[in-house]
């Protein structure tokens, strides 16, 4: 069993000793996306995004072209989160998984781009997006639910990418069972620095990310083995 204060102290000693190139890393995810504290998850994203839609189509204001133009906008926008967003997080994952095991990749946003990876990155982290969509069209609190649910898709991807779609999505489920509330806890507990930096015009954020994502990429560790041990996946299956 996991603990934050565990997670966190080992999490500090690997940006004693590598600190700048995760700042680097954490911006690039933070910029696709990838980052659930910064983009208040998927899910909130998603009802976000459906709320502009409502206020731009019922304020008879709006110019048809200014709605064309915010809608080609935001298709583009999704378009690269998805087929370049989705990749650049799961490298950056990959990262903070080896980095968290002293072994340090500076191929890693190259990874999900090779021929090899690409699809099966795209597919899975599709799939995972839509489904938080869908569960958060029932209520807001199905969707947080299944976006911890979905939480390690991601980083599953990063240690095998052609792990197929249905074995990514259901083995993040089951490394989760029983730790959604501790997920939760721990994501708080980062919830308040993030507050606190942007009281510094948002700037001190920034130096806050790599700290979370190093503890993610722990967590995932300690959950992979937990995985491992209960037999929920074999080594095989994340190519270890």
């Amino acid at each position: 069993m996991w603990s934050r204060k565990e997670l966190k102290e080992r999490a500090k000693a690997i940006l004693a000793v590598n600190y700048w190139n995760a700042f680097l890393i954490s911006i690039i995810i933070a910029l696709v996306g990838g980052n659930n504290l910064l983009s208040g998850g998927n899910h909130h994203f998603n009802n976000s995004r459906h709320s502009i839609f409502f206020n731009f189509y019922h304020n008879s204001f709006i110019h048809w072209k200014v709605m064309s133009f915010s809608l080609s906008a935001i298709l583009i926008l999704l378009a690269i989160r998805i087929f370049i967003g989705y990749c650049l997080e799961v490298g950056g994952r990959k990262y903070f998984i080896n980095s968290a095991q002293y072994l340090y990749d500076k191929k890693c946003f190259s990874f999900g781009f090779y021929e090899e990876h690409y699809l099966g990155i795209i597919k899975a982290m599709l799939a995972t997006k839509i489904l938080i969509f869908i569960w958060s069209l029932l209520l807001v609190i199905p969707g947080i639910i299944k976006s911890y649910s979905y939480r390690m898709v991601p980083y599953i991807l990063a240690d095998n990418p052609n792990i197929g779609v249905e074995k990514a999505i259901s083995l993040s489920n089951e490394m989760t069972m029983g730790h959604k509330l501790d997920m939760f806890v721990l994501d708080l507990s980062f919830l308040g620095w993030y507050l606190l930096d942007t009281l510094a015009f948002g700037i001190g954020i920034f130096f806050v990310m790599p700290y979370d994502n190093a503890t993610k990429a722990e967590l995932y560790l300690s959950l992979r083995e937990n995985a491992l041990r209960n037999n929920l996946c074999s080594y095989n299956d994340l190519l270890l």
